[in-house]
């Protein structure tokens, strides 16, 4: 295995978040005519988090909250019961049109109706998560972690937000602590701070392990050309992420994993999902299969999560994207926006194709 994991450790999953929860209508429904709604606790980096810590290794949520804010309560709670540790700043409210957590207002589509999602970020606390607020030389130094995982929304939040991801990143590598980054590349984010967001990136990406974004997140947030345009489908895809690989691997010789998802839609419940990973010179592909989609939102975290679970466990490559499509096909297959494996059986019934019941 060419990624080596830290023997003495706390935490085998590190994440840094901003947590906000999503507005789900019930039954498909969508947002603009429903009156009863799902409230989940959410973010793409715990999403990923999630199947390790479902999965019973110790994982570690950094974030900040609202103080005495009972979204903030709830979120806490709800990072507990997924097993997850978690440690932030609580930050007062100020006044009415202060800091809050973020919502997420997100349908989940029917049939050939797609799924609508809306952000309202305004005052989100999570921009203010910042370097001074934790002891980096306790967390990696005395606590210990093997894998820290990174995301792009993260990184690119706000300037604070950008600057912890690069210090946390420095942190991470002086100590021995492997890292993941997931470049997530948003255009909204990017409006008018490309100049700064690019030096971020590249630094986080020349400091990475592992790679995980599809072709537009490699050419708009780390400035590698990609592949001329040339045919259409799933060959010519797989084809033209190989060539941008290929030129990735030459700008960022350290990374040692490179990934991302392959994804048809047919219809909102029922898509074509597969994954494509370089590693150690060996591509492995997951050549799309059809699953059942119940809400879709999520099924890329998943993926990651299973990847980066299948990397502690020290499983054979082969099994890192496989484990990582379950763990995807899994959170689609759930209202939350996370994946919540029961056990490691029933990943690997799902990446076999066994849906009958267990008893």
């Amino acid at each position: 295995m060419s990624i080596q994991l830290r023997k003495d450790f706390s935490y085998s999953l590190l994440v840094p978040t901003s947590m906000g929860v999503r507005l789900t209508p019930l039954n498909g429904q969508p947002m603009h005519c429903s009156d009863t709604l799902m409230m989940q606790a959410t973010s793409a980096e715990t999403n990923v988090a999630s199947v390790a810590a479902y999965l019973g290794l110790p994982v570690k949520v950094l974030t900040t909250f609202v103080k005495g804010s009972p979204i903030a309560r709830f979120i806490q709670d709800n990072l507990a019961s997924r097993h997850m540790a978690y440690e932030g700043k609580e930050v007062e409210q100020g006044d009415p049109w202060g800091y809050r957590h973020q919502f997420n207002l997100a349908d989940s589509g029917c049939g050939s109706r797609g799924p609508r999602v809306h952000n309202d970020r305004a005052g989100e606390v999570g921009r203010t998560l910042n370097v001074k607020d934790f002891d980096f030389e306790r967390i990696f130094a005395k606590e210990g972690v093997q894998i820290v995982h990174l995301s792009g929304l993260i990184a690119a939040l706000s300037p604070e937000t950008g600057t912890f991801c690069v210090e946390l990143a420095r942190a991470a590598k002086k100590h021995g602590s492997r890292i993941c980054f997931d470049l997530n590349y948003r255009a909204s984010f990017w409006k008018n701070r490309q100049a700064e967001l690019s030096k971020i990136f590249l630094e986080i990406a020349e400091a990475a392990d592992v790679l995980v974004g599809n072709e537009e997140d490699f050419q708009l947030c780390l400035g590698i050309e990609g592949p001329e345009a040339g045919g259409k489908g799933l060959a010519a895809k797989i084809d033209g992420f190989k060539k941008m690989i290929d030129a990735a691997r030459q700008r960022f010789p350290k990374v040692s994993v490179f990934a991302t998802t392959l994804r048809e839609v047919v219809s909102v419940n029922t898509h074509l999902w597969g994954a494509i990973m370089y590693e150690g010179g060996q591509w492995h592909v997951v050549e799309p299969r059809e699953i059942n989609v119940l809400d879709r939102i999520g099924g890329g975290d998943g993926f990651v999560g299973g990847m980066l679970y299948a990397i502690l466990r020290g499983w054979e490559p082969q099994k890192w994207v496989q484990f990582g499509w379950a763990a995807g096909a899994l959170a689609t297959t759930m209202m939350t926006d996370y994946a919540q494996p029961a056990d490691e059986e029933q990943l690997w019934s799902i990446w076999q194709g066994n849906a009958r019941v267990r008893r």
